[in-house]
């Protein structure tokens, strides 16, 4: 077994046996039961990829809400667009929570690996939230594999270069202010603006 994924996979089992001691109140009334957290924590389901975080950033997808769990400092050096700073440390809070239980979206939580991304998604599903997800690999992997795709060799197959082109031409469109179609060619060369992920108000629409 890969020395990384038993790590992690002991830090969850100590994390959820962590969480039974959550004080029950009103707030934490929904708590998920410990041998349900369990059997979640082992689905690799609540993982998703830079690929299609990616993708979902590009075509402005609504639904998504991306939760960065670094220290402040961290996040105001570098943050994914439109990412909220929930530092882990303020997961507990109403304030931390703020984010979390929204109807129809779909939270990702994200560090710089997936170390306190999944510390956060074990905290929030003892909580009793759904649609919760870890970005794997985190925002190393978004390096490698966005920001820095390297190119298959030639005996690749055409899935994989298609992969690559996808990656490259997300690259540029986060780093250089070019959009690209739905088949990765890049378009015309334009400057992008980003606009602020509007508050949804109370009372629905």
């Amino acid at each position: 077994m890969n020395k990384n994924y038993l790590f992690l996979t002991l830090l969850m089992l100590l994390l959820a046996v962590g969480t039974l001691f959550i004080h029950k109140d009103e707030t934490f009334a929904n708590q998920l039961k410990p041998e349900e957290l369990l059997r979640e924590i082992t689905q690799p389901s609540r993982y998703v990829t830079t690929d299609q975080i990616a993708k979902m950033i590009i075509e402005k997808d609504p639904t998504l809400e991306l939760i960065d769990v670094r220290p402040a400092d961290e996040y105001n050096k570098f943050s994914l667009p439109d990412a909220v700073n929930v530092p882990l440390k303020d997961i507990l809070t109403p304030e931390g929570q703020e984010n979390l239980g929204i109807e129809d979206m779909y939270a990702v939580f994200y560090s710089n690996d997936d170390i306190m991304a999944d510390q956060a998604w074990v905290i929030s599903k003892r909580l009793g939230y759904n649609n919760i997800y870890v970005l794997k690999g985190g925002l190393n992997r978004w390096v490698e594999t966005i920001i820095r795709p390297v190119e298959p060799p030639e005996t690749a197959s055409e899935t994989e270069f298609e992969l690559y082109q996808f990656r490259k031409a997300a690259g540029v469109y986060f780093t250089g202010g070019t959009q690209i179609n739905d088949t990765g060619v890049k378009k015309t060369k334009v400057k992008v603006r980003r606009k602020k992920k509007a508050k949804t108000a109370s009372g629905g629409c």
